[in-house]
């Protein structure tokens, strides 16, 4: 139980101090750890007035497998270039007025050797050198983020309340390599891993979602944290002879070395490794020791992005022989493979080609760019930065402050992602989106289609346009209804159809401005009903002309059969079923305003029962399409002027434009779907309008000489 509380305790304080990254994981032999010395630790320091402390991996530590002996392995370059970005990061920081006017960053920055023991040492010694620091500067050691730990069990935020990072967890890498791996058809898998967090939940992850998949783990092996020779050469025996040819590999590269020179010194080959990130891109397994065994290796990495001005300031790099430069004479040596003693690195990097220097897609780079960024932001935010400010542009520097505090501000920055290619973003609350800088939330402002917008006041013109004209239309009707042409085309049905075309108009204002309780009630019961009285009218007078025109005289027994009343009843009992459609729904399941995130802010109407708006619309559809097919019937009766061609012609129209509505309306997003509508409702009530109304005011107003008895039956000679 001792052992478990001290594992616990150096746990979080790993976590909680590990300002940018730390190590890749929490290592649970914490009892095979041993004193290294107690000798002052090389670090790269710059005072400022918020200090960021940083770990990285400039060694590696390692075990003489023979004789279980730590030995520091040689400088790691990449891990050079990350600890460079932090810098860089941090100077590009203090040259921004705008980000922290009036506070300086300073860093740092220390060697964890991707060692827990020395990641510890190295925590303490930044701990103690933090108590040593002048009492009246503001200085802050801190560590919400980081750039590479990529375990699961870090998500859990009861365990790790106060640990971020700029870097996916492990949960969407296995999704990854399952799909990868079955993809291609191997179900008969091996695993390897090592016995800290970082391997120990990734393959417990991995072989889950495998399994749920049909695949089969054929075995597991667990490098331990110091292997001796024997227990190498014993997993080197299990995969040599494991009938699974594809292994899959959660460690770091440090982890894995000694047993893949053990298998390449064997000559073994056709293993198919599916590597995790750790390790997919190392330069230092890539060595041609190892190509034969690793060539072909799958596996996934981090989007690389390009960084302006990081890669002048790489090569700008020199060594020194003053204290705190420790670090860049180690990359010298190790780069240029020379030693201080003998040689005054005079050497120029830019005549040099390695990982180092080759920033055109850097990876974890970007993510120690983004951790340093995110730190920035968050003190924007705390010290009230903004130009507005009562400091008059300049950060409030507090004298102290608590890691609760800025662990607060954290927790309210949203979508800090430069916090691309970042998947542990912060949410923001409902109804609220970043700004435009992805640093914080801001209310999300409200969009639908306005009257004020020129969207609406467009729709809003062409309402009133066809509104006028149908008015103008019925007056003028009303002014020569005693004329034949008025008479011939039932004028009872056709000033019930006007008015019909004007609700059809006058539904659509409903459409337009911020939705209502009302609003969204009335908008599709009126669509519908008006839609409907207006087919039941052209119904009617389909069924007109072809009983006047098949019967041949109006006075004969067809056209008594379907007199004023029949067709009055014909109207209601068309009408009728619409009119208890739109009244169950608005009763039942009535349309709503909803507050749509998905594209901003989006108000809308929100249909809880969907089915509701499309009965509504093949109820319209059925009556079109009855039209239709009467008009279609009657378009060659022998008349000078046949409405039944004109009813064809608007049903048409009618058709070609609720067709193409509804994939156009589906698709369109928040309110460009309600503008759809509304385009829809207009151009069918105008194809109405001017097919069967136009050609009868032609005749009315331009050729009176037409509007005779004989004009209408085809006897008119001009």
């Amino acid at each position: 139980r001792k052992q478990k509380f001290v594992e616990a305790v150096l746990s979080s304080l790993l976590l909680h101090f590990a300002v940018i990254g730390g190590t890749r994981s929490v290592d649970s032999s914490l009892s095979q750890c041993v004193k290294l010395g107690g000798y002052e630790r090389p670090a790269l320091q710059y005072d400022g007035d918020v200090v960021i402390g940083g770990f990285f991996p400039l060694h590696y530590v390692v075990t003489e497998p023979q004789y279980k002996v730590f030995l520091i392995y040689s400088f790691y370059q990449r891990a050079f270039r990350w600890m460079m970005t932090m810098v860089f990061a941090v100077e590009e920081i203090n040259r921004n007025s705008s980000l922290l006017p009036g506070v300086k960053l300073g860093y740092h920055i220390m060697d964890c050797c991707d060692h827990i023991p020395t990641g510890l040492q190295a925590l303490f010694s930044l701990l103690s050198h933090s108590k040593t620091v002048d009492k009246s500067s503001t200085c802050l050691y801190y560590s919400p983020v980081s750039y590479f730990a990529t375990c699961t069990c870090l998500t859990d935020k009861h365990l790790y309340p106060s640990f971020l990072r700029t870097v996916p967890s492990d949960l969407f890498q296995v999704r990854g390599l399952v799909k990868l791996v079955t993809f291609l058809g191997w179900f008969w898998v091996g695993t390897l891993g090592t016995k800290d967090d970082y391997s120990l939940y990734g393959i417990q992850a991995f072989s889950n979602q495998f399994g749920r998949q049909g695949g089969c783990v054929a075995f597991h092996l667990s490098i331990p944290a110091s292997p001796t020779m024997a227990e190498i050469q014993e997993m080197a025996d299990k995969l040599e002879s494991s009938t699974a040819r594809v292994v899959v590999v959660f460690a770091t590269e440090g982890q894995l070395l000694n047993l893949f020179l053990e298998l390449a010194q064997r000559n073994v080959t056709g293993i198919q490794w599916i590597a995790s990130e750790a390790w997919v891109t190392s330069s230092r397994l890539a060595s041609p020791q190892l190509l034969h065994l690793l060539q072909g290796t799958l596996g996934f990495t981090f989007p690389g992005v390009n960084i302006p001005g990081l890669k002048e300031f790489l090569l700008n790099v020199r060594p020194s022989p003053k204290p705190g430069m420790e670090f860049f004479n180690m990359f010298w040596e190790e780069h240029f493979g020379c030693n201080f003693r003998y040689n005054p690195g005079s050497e120029d990097l830019r005549n040099t080609d390695s990982s180092y220097s080759d920033v055109s897609q850097v990876r974890i780079s970007y993510n120690v760019y983004k951790a340093v960024y995110a730190i920035a932001h968050a003190l924007h935010n705390f010290l009230n930065c903004d130009s507005a400010g009562p400091s008059g542009g300049l950060c409030e520097k507090h004298s102290s402050f608590s890691n609760g505090q800025l662990l607060n501000v954290y927790t309210h920055i949203s979508m800090f992602c430069v916090t691309k290619g970042s998947t542990e973003c912060t949410k923001c609350p409902e109804y609220f989106w970043s700004d435009k800088d992805k640093v914080k939330c801001v209310a999300g402002e409200e969009e639908f289609l306005s009257f004020y917008d020129t969207m609406g006041i467009v729709l809003v013109a062409l309402t009133l346009l066809g509104f006028i004209l149908t008015s103008i239309i019925t007056i003028i009707f009303h002014s020569f209804r005693y004329t034949p042409i008025v008479k011939a085309n039932n004028s009872e049905i056709s000033f019930l159809l006007l008015l019909s075309l004007k609700l059809c108009f006058l539904c659509s204002l409903v459409f337009i401005g911020q939705p209502s309780w009302w609003t969204c009630r009335l908008r599709q019961a009126a669509f519908g009903i008006s839609f409907v009285l207006c087919l039941s009218c052209l119904l009617v007078k389909t069924i007109v002309v072809l009983l006047a025109f098949r019967t041949g005289v109006s006075g004969s027994r067809g056209w008594k059969l379907f007199g004023t009343s029949q067709q009055r009843i014909l109207i209601i009992c068309t009408t009728a079923p619409q009119i208890c459609l739109c009244s169950g729904w608005v009763l039942g399941a009535p349309p709503f305003p909803f507050r749509n995130p998905n594209y901003q802010i989006v108000v809308e109407c929100k249909e809880p029962w969907p089915p509701g708006f499309y009965l509504l619309l093949g109820y319209i559809g059925l009556l079109a399409f009855v039209c239709l097919l009467l008009a279609f019937f009657g378009r060659k009766l022998p008349d000078t002027f046949n409405e039944a061609k004109f009813i064809t012609f608007s049903m048409l129209i009618f058709w070609a434009v609720w067709i193409s509505f509804i994939p156009a309306y589906v698709s369109s997003p928040g309110k460009f779907s309600v503008a759809v509508e509304i385009f829809a409702i207009l151009a069918s009530s105008f194809g109405l309008l001017l097919c069967i109304f136009i050609p009868k005011c032609y005749i009315i107003l331009l050729h009176p000489e037409r509007n005779i008895k004989k004009g209408m039956t085809g006897k008119y000679q001009r």
